[in-house]
């Protein structure tokens, strides 16, 4: 009834209610990655409360990081099936029960269940398919927009609560550091379930941009079980090319981004005697640049050759890594570091998205997306517990930081190859 009533008056002020569910969707997204990125912060403090080894705490966080992707394809399926709200309310629940319940926790086994499974699956029924699924069911036109402030909102959400979170981490404790995004989350369901709405046909409308000529009744809702409906679209993408060059390239842009930096960047400015609030404070300007970036990233894949942007995209971020243990992790130098760096946060995605959309179809294309993510966050995961495991062996997060900038070397000449399938033409009269 409520969503009925605000549609009524934004119809008169010729605003289409897409828009409010791209900011609903946006402050899902921003909380549920505010919930996972702010772990990344608590993991000094936690080995000093508990004693735990970085190894076994960045296992738990990889664990989470795997889940987190793992999920996104079953969270596509899962939402055609049950629908958004549905959807949302149940993963938010999940990471609240998991960041609640790790407020008590004495044990490593409970770090990996609370921490790694329940907020790792939570998080993950939220990640970006969620903003896939509204950008492709509520708009035609400005969709590369619309991925690109959605994309922004779960990348900055997962910065954005680091420097509040260990200011709080180290004057109140690491369990009082995850209260902020957790209230966060709470709020955003509650807006969610009484404003959201599954599909623009439910309130009369069609998708912004969307031919008037379209089929106005929405597609019917799918009575298969969501785990089989998710892997027979794999079973139908793995024959495309297009598909393992986009799975590839996005392994490396999770084995470059959250599951290094978001995890180990204030460890790592903490062994070159950075302060932790000052490093988390970089951090944060990463995600300012981010959310900048990452628009502006959305609106360039509307406009212009998909692959070409991924070109840039992941050369400039090999190199922008590879330039980090050079910046002598000064203010200034890692401040240099933050701007170029931000600014290819997390750009990858608007263009990765469009161009799963032009090779497997508006409908399929966030399955298929769910998919590819799987791929970012197995290179996430990989890079969570690789970097860990680099600071206990080699007694250095470094090495990590240049496999990463290389692999991004490989990632813009693989992306290359991604052409979309040639549309079919009409026979000649």
């Amino acid at each position: 009834m409520l969503a009925a009533a605000l549609n009524a008056r934004l119809a008169r002020r010729g605003i289409h209610y897409g828009w409010v569910m791209v900011a609903l969707t946006f402050l899902v997204s921003l909380s549920s990655a505010g919930s996972m990125g702010i772990l990344g912060a608590l993991l000094l403090p936690l080995q000093r409360d508990t004693g735990w080894d970085t190894a076994s705490i960045s296992g738990a966080l990889a664990l989470r990081i795997l889940l987190f992707g793992l999920m996104g394809p079953f969270a596509a399926a899962i939402m055609q099936r049950y629908g958004l709200r549905r959807t949302v309310a149940t993963a938010l629940t999940l990471v609240v029960a998991g960041c609640v319940l790790s407020m008590r926790m004495t044990e490593l086994w409970q770090l990996w269940l609370y921490w790694g499974v329940l907020t790792g699956i939570g998080t993950g029924m939220t990640a970006m398919v969620l903003g896939a699924t509204v950008a492709n069911r509520w708009f035609v036109q400005r969709r590369g927009l619309v991925l690109g402030m959605l994309t922004a909102a779960n990348a900055t959400g997962q910065l954005a609560f680091l420097p509040l979170g260990a200011w709080l981490a180290q004057q109140e404790g690491w369990r009082v550091a995850m209260l902020p995004a957790l209230g966060a989350g709470v709020a955003s369901v509650l807006l969610m379930l009484l404003l959201g709405r599954d599909r623009p046909e439910e309130l009369g409308l069609r998708a912004l941009g969307e031919a008037a000529d379209a089929p106005a009744a929405p597609p019917p809702v799918p009575n298969a079980n969501p785990v089989r409906t998710a892997f027979a679209n794999l079973a139908e993408a793995s024959h495309s090319p297009v598909f393992w060059i986009l799975f590839a390239s996005f392994a490396i842009c999770g084995l470059s981004t959250n599951g290094l930096i978001q995890t180990h960047f204030i460890p790592l400015c903490a062994d070159f005697g950075m302060q932790e609030v000052q490093a988390a404070s970089v951090l944060a300007v990463m995600g300012a640049f981010d959310f900048v970036g990452t628009i502006a990233s959305g609106w360039l894949s509307d406009r212009y050759d998909n692959r070409r942007l991924l070109f840039w995209y992941y050369g400039l971020r090999g190199l922008s890594l590879l330039f980090l243990p050079m910046s002598t992790f000064s203010l200034y130098g890692l401040s240099i570091f933050a701007v170029f760096y931000g600014l290819d946060w997390i750009a990858t995605v608007p263009p990765t998205v469009k161009l799963a959309g032009q090779a497997f179809g508006r409908e399929k294309a966030p399955l298929v997306f769910g998919w590819v993510f799987t791929g970012h966050q197995l290179g996430a995961a990989l890079a969570a517990f690789g970097g860990g495991l680099s600071r206990d062996v080699l007694a250095s997060y470094l090495p990590a930081f240049y496999v990463a900038g290389a692999a991004c070397l490989i990632a813009s000449l693989l992306v290359l190859g991604a052409r979309p399938r040639p549309q079919a033409r009409p026979a000649a009269a």
